[in-house]
């Protein structure tokens, strides 16, 4: 990068790939070049083949240093939902000079005894989250540097994910001829962009429909609280649609994106258009209305999944109601079937930044303005990561209970909802605010009152 004011992000998707390159003036964000091109190598978030990855990041970074008229090295990379896990963390370190001020150093020292943790060996610290530091015993303390004090303690989270998604994300990118400077948790990024102050405050339900699968997020109190991923996104929309209208990927993609509704009820039965099949030699009009059935049909079915996760923590009866981005909530309706089905407000978010007003945007833009945005102290903090000492270890019953990767939801929070070692079982869709089973009830209250604490 140019200078310490240039940010470059780099969106790692299921269906493409982007490249937003940035630079902060004056507190705002001037988008100076975009690369964006179709996704080799990737599958429902996942790197699944580094050569074919590295390539379609090297074409999309090539586009972006032509529109930006820059040379691009370092990236700051986001890493998806997949299996995340957010756990408190705590560390504390003596000030050995009763004299002399606390500094950098010390910050680092702090942060590293706070990572120390029993981490199962296929599982990587991604990122440590300061809530607060306390000087010898005054707590609430944002920044300690320049302060005096004989004990320096640091209370956070530390956020971990599996190590293969990990290194084979910075395996495709150095392969491609980048640095990943800054490798960023994706749901926290968008959850502290995206959401504005009230929203981040008193609670808000994040969902990103990607092309690959539709990641939820829960922020309340300023803070990440829960993630869940299901293994559905757009491209599950466009293959139902190639499937029943017997045509082309590629068509069935146009099609979508030029008269796709997510509510029928938006859609028109005489407005039709015309659409290749394959077998006829002459193309075959459909109506607005059948193809928004085949679309809807596919979005209920991620709705009603994640409605499943989110009320079971009851997310859903948060003030902040849920927040849409991503590719698939471009489509026309897709607020208005979100709001029916999860009962609660609903919005969708589209970045304001021209050329880049669409929802596909907005997570690469939250990478750069997020990294951008981080004050001095989150970032030594985060610079930590490259000294920490982590002790590996089998793991124990009260670790990470996750799903394979392919499972339908994947709960990356479980730690929270799950108090003994049995599985919990998840509950029937039910309207917003009705009982709890009374075998969960009891547990889900505890939860409850500890989550939103």
């Amino acid at each position: 990068m140019m200078n310490s004011e240039m940010y470059v992000g780099l969106d790692i998707g299921t269906t493409s790939i982007k490249v937003i390159v940035a630079e902060k003036v004056k507190g705002q964000m001037n988008v100076l070049g975009l690369g964006n091109e179709r996704s080799e190598g990737v599958s429902r978030g996942i790197i699944v083949d580094i050569d074919k990855a590295s390539e379609s990041i090297r074409r999309a970074v090539n586009q972006a240093e032509e529109k930006a008229g820059i040379q691009i090295h370092d990236v700051i990379v986001g890493i998806p939902a997949n299996q995340l896990k957010i756990e408190p963390c705590s560390g504390m370190v003596a000030i050995s000079d009763q004299s002399r001020e606390i500094s950098d150093e010390d910050v680092k020292n702090v942060t590293v005894s706070a990572m120390i943790k029993n981490l199962p060996p296929e599982r990587e610290i991604m990122d440590t989250l300061a809530d607060e530091f306390i000087v010898d015993g005054f707590d609430g303390i944002k920044d300690p540097r320049g302060m005096v004090g004989v004990r320096l303690e640091m209370k956070g989270r530390i956020i971990t994910g599996p190590k293969t998604i990990i290194h084979n994300i910075r395996k495709a990118v150095q392969r491609a001829g980048l640095n990943p400077s800054s490798i960023i948790n994706m749901p926290l990024a968008q959850g502290m962009t995206i959401l504005d102050d009230g929203e981040q405050d008193f609670g808000t339900v994040l969902i990103d429909l990607g092309g690959g699968q539709t990641t939820a997020s829960v922020v309340h109190d300023h803070q990440l609280k829960f993630t869940t991923v299901d293994s559905e996104g757009g491209e599950y929309i466009t293959k139902d649609i190639s499937i029943v209208l017997n045509t082309s990927l590629e068509s069935a993609e146009k099609v979508k994106r030029d008269y796709g509704y997510a509510d029928e009820i938006e859609a028109s039965e005489s407005n039709e258009f015309p659409i290749e099949v394959v077998g006829q030699s002459q193309p075959v009009r459909i109506s607005e209305k059948y193809l928004a059935e085949i679309i809807q049909a596919r979005v209920d079915q991620i709705f009603t999944r994640m409605y499943k996760s989110l009320s079971s923590i009851s997310a859903l009866n948060l003030p902040g109601g849920i927040v849409l981005t991503g590719g698939v909530a471009a489509l026309p309706g897709i607020s208005e079937l979100a709001a029916d089905r999860f009962d609660t407000n609903v919005r969708v978010y589209i970045p304001d930044q021209m050329g880049l007003r669409h929802p596909s945007f907005s997570l690469p833009l939250s990478l750069v303005t997020y990294r951008a945005n981080m004050s001095e102290i989150q970032v030594l903090v985060r610079s930590s990561l490259e000294g920490k000492t982590v002790v590996n270890n089998t793991q124990s019953n009260d670790d990470f209970i996750g799903n394979d990767y392919g499972d339908d939801v994947i709960d990356n929070s479980s730690e929270y909802i799950q108090q003994d070692n049995q599985p919990q079982q998840p509950s029937k869709p039910k309207k917003s605010g009705s009982k709890l089973a009374k075998s969960t009830k009891g547990r889900l209250k505890r939860f409850y009152q500890d989550f939103f604490e």
